[in-house]
């Protein structure tokens, strides 16, 4: 079976199932999207690991996780989403110590994470992509205002081949404030380990350089 190599889309939360999360892969080759719902510290884990910039405190599990491995030599060589059972992917870990491969089941949100942090590519099957996969359309609205916002959110997006309209998760409220006051808030943000709304402003700043 041949492999899709996939990357991240963007990440957002669902406004109708309360701590839910969607993340969105693309594949690199193509317009075929392959949304996961993931739990609310996948999706905080995975922002930042996205968001390069954002330095926690404290390290998150994930990062002691590539900690532990850079101490021990493992290195994560890539990620597969192997299987797709009633809504669930199913996902492998490819890492290897002393030119030795060994394989590790994980949850997809773990793995992704995890590739993120080592910077290894996320993989999955074609039969999958055909059978998951979907064309996500955006409003006119959010091309025309935010084009350049990978952050989406999807409330459909358990709705097999259909095409699913999304909108932009709207940061407002940061629009009407000063860098200077987006840059106290960051550091509020991170401080009281608010990865989710440091990414927003992280993103809001960007856009002001």
């Amino acid at each position: 079976m041949s492999l899709v190599r996939l990357k991240i889309k963007g990440i957002s939360y669902s406004q109708t199932q309360n701590g839910a999360y969607a993340l969105i892969l693309n594949e690199v080759e193509g317009d075929r999207k392959l949304p996961i719902v993931i739990g609310a510290f996948e999706a905080q884990s995975i922002a930042i690991a996205l968001e390069k910039e954002i330095k926690p405190p404290r390290p998150l599990t994930h990062d002691l996780f590539k900690n532990f491995s850079d101490r021990f030599d493992i290195v994560v060589k890539q990620v597969i989403i192997h299987k797709l059972v009633d809504g669930v992917f199913y996902s492998s870990i490819i890492c290897e110590r002393d030119k030795i491969e060994e394989i590790i089941d994980a949850r997809t949100s773990d793995a992704i994470a995890l590739a993120l942090r080592f910077d290894a590519p996320i993989f999955t099957y074609k039969t999958i992509l055909d059978k998951a996969g979907i064309f996500l359309k955006f409003s006119s609205k959010e091309k025309d205002e935010d084009e350049g916002d990978d952050s989406i959110v999807v409330d459909e997006i358990l709705q097999e081949g259909e095409t699913v309209e999304i909108e932009s998760s709207g940061n407002e409220g940061y629009r009407e404030m000063t860098l200077e006051e987006l840059h106290k808030e960051l550091d509020k943000a991170v401080a009281n380990e608010d990865y989710e709304k440091a990414a927003k402003l992280r993103d809001e700043i960007s856009k002001r350089k």
